[in-house]
């Protein structure tokens, strides 16, 4: 396996490859990141790896003038991760490539990369300004029966968009616009569906592609289902009930 250190960007959200991501990045930490990512030659890529933030853990306490701030955010680069922040990460990420990064007036930078490779992440360091990690590179196998496959999860996909949007037939994509080759169909279907960070990890995690989809042809029909009896439900409890500040 090609193993790398790269700098480390914690989410609470989930990258697929080819997929894009805009970053706000405000965060001196990862301030740093971008600076150091802005010494590399714009010929070659700028990359980082984006691991998703395991239940439980924050990216950052909450810093003055946001909502409950009171005290100064912690600092340097575990801030909100704990002592070992190797735990705080789920342990398949993806590889990121910016292939914008732009410095505002203020020292805060616009970023616009998109994912390319999914690694593990083996191991992290924190002696620098900003997290790095060892990680190595997962293959992409297809496995057995993904192109059935992926014409099945298409087929879900329309009817979980009809649902979800309300719309009608005519205005969902056609298949013309829609990709066909597995592997992208089954990262495409795994960022686009509502689904919580633990599921849409699980999916970045699939031995193979073939297996992603049998996973998302599962969850879409479920899903589908759900959301095909919520119009029935009487929704005008939900205004008598107390509100839970969660």
């Amino acid at each position: 396996m090609t193993t790398a250190r790269l700098p480390l960007f914690p989410l609470k959200t989930v990258l697929f490859p080819g997929l894009v991501l805009p970053l706000n990045v405000f965060e001196e930490r990862y301030r740093a990141m971008m600076r150091e990512l802005l010494k590399t030659d714009e010929s070659e890529p700028r990359r980082f790896a984006v691991v998703a933030i395991r239940d439980g853990h924050e990216v950052a306490p909450t810093a003055p003038g946001m909502p409950g701030g009171t005290t100064a955010p912690e600092a340097g680069p575990t801030a909100g991760f704990g002592a070992e922040p190797l735990e705080a990460f789920h342990p398949v990420g993806c590889v990121a490539d910016a292939a914008t990064i732009q410095e505002r007036p203020d020292g805060t930078f616009e970023v616009m990369a998109t994912g390319t490779t999914r690694v593990r992440l083996l191991s992290v360091d924190a002696s620098g300004p900003y997290l790095t990690g060892e990680v190595e590179e997962l293959p992409e196998e297809l496995g057995e029966g993904a192109e059935p496959l992926a014409e099945g999860v298409l087929r879900a996909f329309r009817s979980y968009q009809k649902r979800l949007a309300g719309a009608r037939e005519r205005s969902l994509s056609t298949s013309d616009e829609l990709p066909a080759e597995p592997s992208v169909v089954s990262y495409l279907v795994a960022a686009a569906a509502v689904l919580d960070v633990p599921s849409k990890q699980r999916l970045l995690e699939a031995a193979d592609v073939a297996t992603r989809l049998r996973a998302e042809l599962r969850l879409l029909r479920a899903e589908t289902a759900v959301i095909r009896h919520l119009p029935s439900l009487p929704a005008v409890e939900l205004t008598k009930a107390p509100t839970n500040p969660n």
